[in-house]
């Protein structure tokens, strides 16, 4: 399948998202992948995780528009980056979906969720208190999907281990919609960053997206 929905964020930055209809020979022939890459996916067995992972990878590739071979490596963080080509970039997945966001200035982060009852089981893994009372009972399991994917975004734009989504990731009370954005503070040490992160529901899906000021 093509880009099921694009969205530009300012004139360098965007995002994407990629539905997962291809098997993996479909998605493996759009790929230049390399010998340890190619050992990387051997290694998944072809089941949903091999199909997320592939997808994520001919997306970037797609918003790119290249037929050059793709140099995207993890650093000792976990994040991604590309070796040779002069953009930023976050990669996200959740079941049928693969999420991709590109920037040329600025680090980014994105989160991709199927929204589903069992977030409310582990909120207090990643809320704080008072931000569980901002909460609208109406809206309990979207809002708690934003707040997720969020805190996410933001710690994938940090581009960092070691943090703590409910001790160094606090949100401002915001009421929920089915697109909008809401304040975002880490606090870290010495470390002390802002982010307006964006959000928005695709069907049964909640995504959180960032670029760093």
């Amino acid at each position: 399948m093509a880009i099921a929905y694009r969205k530009q964020i300012g004139s360098d930055t965007e995002f994407a998202l990629w539905r997962i209809e291809e098997d993996a020979e479909t998605l493996l022939g759009q790929l230049q992948l390399n010998d340890e890459e190619q050992a990387f996916v051997e290694q998944l067995a072809r089941g949903k995780r091999s199909l997320q992972w592939l997808s994520t990878r001919v997306l970037l590739r797609t918003m790119l528009n290249t037929d050059e071979y793709i140099d995207c490596r993890i650093d000792a963080h976990g994040k991604p980056y590309l070796v040779n080509l002069p953009y930023h970039i976050s990669l996200s997945h959740s079941f049928d979906y693969a999420a991709v966001m590109i920037s040329r200035s600025k680090p980014v982060g994105i989160d991709i969720e199927q929204i589903k009852e069992k977030v409310e089981r582990i909120a207090h893994k990643f809320m704080k208190p008072r931000e569980m009372d901002f909460i609208d009972p109406a809206q309990k399991i979207e809002q708690l999907y934003v707040c997720w994917c969020a805190k996410e975004a933001v710690y994938k734009c940090y581009g960092r281990k070691e943090v703590s989504f409910a001790d160094n990731i606090a949100l401002d009370a915001f009421d929920v919609a089915a697109e909008g954005s809401l304040n975002a503070h880490l606090r870290k040490d010495d470390v002390a960053i802002d982010y307006q992160v964006a959000y928005m529901q695709y069907e049964d899906y909640m995504i959180g997206y960032v670029k760093e000021e």
